[in-house]
């Protein structure tokens, strides 16, 4: 995968899709190992990226799915990634298919004030 910093890849586990229906379409998201054993990670970006939200994309923990491999995907809890608030971190970008065309406007906003200053960022919308 590409990173925030131009030239750097990250190498993560993927060990499968998590597919969600959006308005009667259904999206297949590359989901990457979580935190914790059994959970998982979605990078992704959407209509709203570079917008309203960050433009390299945000981060989605998912928790262990039930025992028929269902799980609850709530974009209430869509977080910025770390290269969001700093140029010193290499954060990956979301894999192309993670790339949803429409709008989530749950989760975290682009960081404002004086702190945080636009900056390219390769793959970005």
């Amino acid at each position: 995968m590409g990173a925030a910093v131009e030239g750097l890849q990250h190498v993560y586990d993927a060990p499968g899709e998590v597919e969600i229906e959006i308005d009667g379409t259904t999206h297949r998201l590359t989901a990457f190992n979580g935190q914790a054993p059994g959970s998982l990670l979605v990078l992704f970006t959407d209509a709203t990226s570079g917008v309203t939200t960050y433009a390299a994309g945000r981060s989605l923990s998912i928790d262990v799915p039930d025992p028929e491999g269902r799980i609850l995907v709530d974009f209430n809890r869509a977080s910025n990634l770390p290269c969001a608030y700093t140029d010193l971190a290499t954060c990956p970008l979301p894999p192309a298919g993670n790339r949803l065309p429409v709008p989530v406007e749950a989760g975290e906003k682009t960081p404002t004030g004086p702190a945080h200053t636009a900056r390219s960022v390769p793959g970005g919308k």
